[in-house]
């Protein structure tokens, strides 16, 4: 399956860290080697990057691990191909505009048929089904008028909505961000991560790296680490399938269960993981 990574942060906070072990596994510790990208959120800008090469030998991913750029959201994907060849307009995150706000999107999962289809301005670039979802989203966004004025629990439950109508089409983990809250549902598998003062030292789990956070964060600085498997061997959350969860500037703000439908769960083929060593979902 692919991997999905995601920061939300009370300060501006880089990701060479996290984004140095989640690398690795685009081809080094497993077997995710069809392309990676990864998007920063800066004030009202975003800056992505995205590479057809496998993570752990692209050159833009060893700028990325070595540039600490700054940034209060962050979205991060390496892919396993299951809909759509390797190539960059295939690559997550994807982004678009909508109401002056640019919304990114990546997904992990393979969603069958394409009658879940809504028409709209938006439309994809690339063959995948997770770009077409992503466009559907987009075009349920605005037609329900979503806009800068929409409140955050607002917004929530427009994507709940959402995500009740598109996960019966199959295995949909996703992030989702505007760039203020940062969205995460669980369809097989997730976990999080909240990083608060006293802090502590961690230690990846796909590179011999380790950190000792107290040397560099404050009381001020709130960071929830979202991703497919455990990056660190700090105590990590297991979402459970069908958590929804919405983090803004660090903290865990709202979440709701969104059942996964029994016959998608059933198609998931479970086998030992590479990188934690416990079943995880495949989906090749």
């Amino acid at each position: 399956m692919c991997q999905l990574l995601a920061l939300s942060c009370a300060e501006p906070t880089d990701v060479t860290f996290s984004f140095t072990g989640f690398a690795a596994r685009g081809g080094l510790t497993d077997h995710h080697v069809d392309g990676w990208g990864i998007a920063f959120y800066e004030e009202r800008a975003c800056r992505l990057f995205i590479d057809d090469k496998p993570a752990c030998r692209s050159p833009m991913a060893e700028f990325v691990k070595r540039y600490p750029i700054k940034s209060r959201n962050v979205i991060a994907h390496i892919r396993k191909a299951t809909q759509g060849g390797a190539s960059a307009e295939n690559c997550h995150p994807f982004m678009r505009e909508h109401n002056g706000q640019q919304w990114v999107f990546a997904h992990n999962g393979d969603l069958r048929e394409r009658n879940w289809w809504v028409s709209g301005p938006y439309a994809p670039v690339g063959t995948t089904d997770s770009e077409t979802a992503f466009c559907t989203i987009m075009n349920v966004i605005h037609k329900r008028g979503v806009d800068r004025d929409t409140t955050p629990d607002e917004l929530f439950d427009v994507i709940e909505d959402i995500t009740r109508n598109l996960n019966q089409y199959g295995i949909f983990n996703f992030l989702l961000s505007n760039g203020q809250s940062q969205f995460a549902y669980c369809s097989t598998r997730l976990a999080y991560v909240m990083r608060r003062w006293p802090f502590s030292s961690a230690r990846l789990v796909d590179a011999d790296m380790s950190v000792d956070f107290s040397a560099y964060a404050t009381s001020e600085d709130y960071t929830a680490v979202i991703a497919t498997t455990p990056l660190t061997d700090e105590a990590w959350t297991t979402c459970q399938p069908g958590d929804l969860l919405m983090f803004r500037a660090g903290s865990l703000v709202r979440r709701a269960h969104v059942p996964v439908p029994p016959q998608v769960l059933a198609t998931a083929r479970y086998a030992p993981s590479e990188t934690s060593g416990t079943p995880v979902v495949s989906m090749g």
